[in-house]
This record gives C-alpha cells, structure tokens and sequence, in this order.
C-alpha cells in the first residue's frame, strides 16, 4: 500500500480550537480530510488558563476531526501565539576547520544550534531561530550558502522567544489529550504559509493576524521574515466593548458584532435599529446601528495603530525597508465589515484580504478558504513539510488487529459425523489423544514514527514536566 504523508495541525485559540488533518494530492495543493472545532475555554489572549478545560475543548475538536476524516489522530504540529511571545535580532558566526571544503547542511545547522544556546531572561525559550543572510569571509547578501566555500560563516537571526512556563502548559494539553507534540509553530508564520505569496514577501509585506485574544504581526521582506510581534488584543476585546456598551449578555454581543457590526460607523444611518430580545420576559433592547458601528471603530482603531506602531519600528518608511506589497489582513477580526477601508486609511498602506484558497485543492469545502482557518492551514502545511505522518486509517488499524482462535469450551451434545468418528476411534487404537491445531496469532506491528524534525528541547521540557 503506497504510504502517503498525513498531515494534522491544531489550532489552540482564545476563542476556538481546531483540528485539521490534510495531504497533498497529485497537483500538490493541500486536500483537507477532516476538520474538528470546539469552543475555546480554557485559553486567554493565547495562553492557557484552565488546562482541565482546554484538554476537554482539544479532545472535542480532536473527536470531530477523526470522525469528518476515518483517520485517528496521532501527532499534531501546535500553533503557539499570546502576549508572552517577543522577537530579537542576533548575530552569530562559526569558524570552519577546513575553508576548502563546501559549507554543508551540517554547518548551518550548528551555527543555528548555537543560536539556540544564546542566554535567555529566566524563565524565557527560544520558538524559533530564524536565519536571515549569511556573510561568508565578508562577503554579505547571501541567501544560500550551502555549496560555497569559506572559512567564516556568520548569519542574522530572528529569534522569537516566549515564556517556558507557557509552552509548557501548552505541551501538557496537548500530551493528556492522547496527543504527541511533534512541533510548535509561532501562529503568524503559519497563517503567512497559508495566505501569502512569494512575490508578495519578495516585495515586502506586512501579515495582520486577527484572532480572538491577540492580534499577531510578521513582516517579511526579501522573502526572508523580518519582525514578528503578538499584540495582547483581538475580537474578544470587541466583543466586550460592545457588552459593556450596550448593557447586553456577551452572545448576543457577538451576535451583534458579526452580523451587524462594521469598522466604519459613517456608512449606518441614525435611525437604522436592531431589537435584541430581553432576558427572562424583560422587554426587548432596541440598539442603535451607528452607535455600535462608533463602539467597534473605537477598538478596532486602537488595535490597527498599537500594529501600525510594531511596523513603524521595523522602519518600513526607509528605502530599503518599504512594504511595497502593503499590509494583508487574516484571522477572524479580517472579517469584520469595512475593517480593509479603515487599515488603508489608518496606515496609508494597500490592504487586502487573506485568504487560504490558493492553497487548497479546488474541492475543498468552500468554508475552509475563510480568514479563519488561515492559521489551521497553515500548520498542516508545516507538518507536511516535516513528511510526518501524523493519522492512520481507522480501516488500516482495524486490520492490524490480531485474530482471536476460539476454542469449544463444552462438548457438542450433537451426534458425531462419520469423519469425526473415524478420527478418534484411529487416535485409540494408537491410544494417541487426538491434537488441537494451534492457529497462529499474528503480533500487532508496533507504529514507528520518523521524530527527526521535533523540536528537541520543547520535546525535553514535555517529558520532564510529567
């Protein structure tokens, strides 16, 4: 049976979580299988609050994932976000005992995991180790080094950190859910994987995901990752303003926020309403259509310039640094009406949309290619890429299943056939007892995994923290 690589990413959000299970098909665009998705409870502006609960709400989406798809669940790649998470840049150089030989794969990798040695503040864990250019015996700008020759190889790192009390939270969920953790993935690099070109990161561009509980930045330029940052508010900061505004319950705000709402309060006219229906035989709230249109763009323009100010410090207004391809706009909050008018005229920068559908295989379900499955997307595409595979068939497993011989327990109380008879009157006469052939009973194969590409010391952090 040709193996294929099956891919599962988990989505741990503020407001849901998701699980989405994919493989390549024959174009090479990502075929999603099945999707889970649970209500977030035990998570708060990215990070875990409640481990009890967000063990429950994975399970639960994991249930569904493995029911949409016949496939059970066995690693998944994690996206991490929440406002611990900071980036840095680092320079760092190995020195070569032989200059003429090519640099290798071998070199790159122990001047990253020398990186990965760097000091830290206490308690803080390095997610990622981002090599930028490389310098080679001086000579800088190169994007491949692998192949060349050189004695001193030195390189740029975006270095993004995040607190190890955290990740290993975050770990512990997703071990007890009956789950093995085979990468983390900071959550705006896979939404970048999911909605963003190569030209567009060629030409420099500016990702603004928009999630429930953080709205997370990463600014790419050259085609190489430049600066990352979570910002501690999203939706559910909306969603609150909205509550406390209009002295409404926070499903109803929600409610409110995603059919009605809009970033642009000068479109609602005074004398638009909507009736929102009393509690407990109270009578129903009327509410103004451009107030709550006023309470949104309040928030929401609080939001875009705390963004605004990450991409300023980046200094995208010199020469070398423009965004050419401006800013993309992902994550749930994406889909709040007139929010891409508001970011153009808040930043002065072309805006658009991401979608995830220039991924997807043409079939997929047309819900999958919304903003809010960016990030989801995105980390399956990272597990293919590390050629996990990540679920088995339920019908493949069903077939490993050893088989059981039964034995009569009782003797038959019915009449001997001639042949029976014949068989035991011969074993008399050699007064031999007749024999049981004993079936054999296969062994269940044991799975084994390829880890090669696990992130050695969260895995380490897992397996202590037990």
């Amino acid at each position: 049976m040709n193996k294929e690589s099956i891919a599962v990413g988990l989505d741990i959000g503020t407001t849901k979580i998701v699980a989405m299970i994919g493989k390549k098909n024959e174009y090479g665009k990502l075929e999603i299988l099945g999707v889970g998705k649970s209500k977030s409870l035990g998570v708060h502006r990215g990070v875990v609050n409640n481990i009890t609960q967000t063990i429950q709400s994975i399970q639960q989406a994991v249930a569904e994932a493995e029911n949409n798809s016949g496939y059970k669940i066995n690693d998944v790649v994690v996206g991490i976000a929440g406002q611990h998470i900071r980036s840095i840049q680092h320079h760092d150089y190995i020195i070569r005992k032989n200059a003429d030989e090519v640099i290798g794969d071998y070199d790159i990798e122990q001047l990253t995991s020398q990186v990965q040695n760097l000091a830290m503040l206490p308690g803080e864990e390095i997610i990622h180790a981002l090599p930028q250019e490389f310098k080679i015996d001086g000579q800088s700008e190169i994007k491949e080094p692998v192949g060349m020759y050189g004695g001193r190889v030195e390189s740029s790192f975006h270095i993004v950190v995040g607190q190890a009390a955290s990740i290993r939270n975050l770990g512990r969920c997703v071990k007890s859910a009956g789950l093995e953790l085979t990468g983390l993935t900071l959550e705006p690099l896979a939404s970048s994987d999911a909605v963003l070109s190569q030209e567009e990161k060629e030409a420099g561009v500016a990702l603004i995901d928009i999630g429930g509980g953080t709205t997370d930045l990463a600014i790419f330029k050259d085609g190489i990752i430049r600066h990352t940052a979570v910002i501690p508010f999203g939706g559910n900061v909306i969603t609150d303003d909205i509550k406390e505004g209009c002295s409404i319950i926070e499903k109803q705000a929600e409610l409110l926020k995603t059919r009605f709402g809009s970033a642009w309060p000068g479109e609602n006219k005074d004398n638009e309403i909507v009736s929102i229906p009393g509690l407990r035989g109270r009578e129903p709230k009327e509410i103004s259509l451009k107030n709550l249109s006023k309470i949104i763009h309040a928030r929401v323009v609080e939001i875009i310039e705390q963004v605004y100010a990450e991409i300023k410090q980046y200094g995208h207004e010199e020469p070398k640094k423009k965004l050419i391809a401006g800013i993309v706009l992902t994550g749930g909050g994406a889909q709040l009406k007139h929010i891409k008018q508001l970011v153009e005229y808040i930043t002065g920068m072309d805006t658009r949309i991401g979608y995830p559908n220039e991924h997807l295989a043409g079939n997929s379900d047309e819900e999958l290619s919304s903003p809010l499955y960016a990030t989801s997307v995105g980390l399956v595409m990272e597990s293919l890429r590390n050629n996990l595979n990540s679920a088995t068939p339920f019908v493949e497993m069903k077939r490993e299943e050893p088989v059981v011989v039964k034995q009569p327990a009782i003797p038959s109380y019915e009449e001997p056939t001639s042949s029976q008879d014949e068989e035991e009157v011969k074993a008399e006469q050699n007064n031999v007892a007749p024999q049981k052939v004993e079936e054999h009973v296969p062994e269940t194969p044991k799975r084994r995994y390829d880890f090669n590409n696990l992130l050695g010391k969260i895995k380490e952090f897992l397996d202590n923290a037990e």
